[in-house]
């Protein structure tokens, strides 16, 4: 299980560093316009992005 979770992790920081390694300057847009998004927004925005990893999850596995 944790060499699961260590491979997890390992790619997860892969899959995050692709867009500032390619683009800073798109990283910068980005974060300034989730800077703008009202707390409802990135709430909603965590809970359909985990929802989508468990629903991906369980049907890898």
């Amino acid at each position: 299980m944790w060499r699961d979770l260590g491979a997890a992790l390992a790619l997860m920081l892969v899959l995050e560093g692709i867009l500032p390694f390619l683009s800073p300057a798109g990283l910068r847009r980005l974060i300034a316009s989730v800077n703008e998004l009202s707390d409802g927004q990135l709430r909603a925005a965590g809970l359909v992005s985990m929802a989508a990893g468990l629903a991906l999850l369980y049907i890898l596995r």
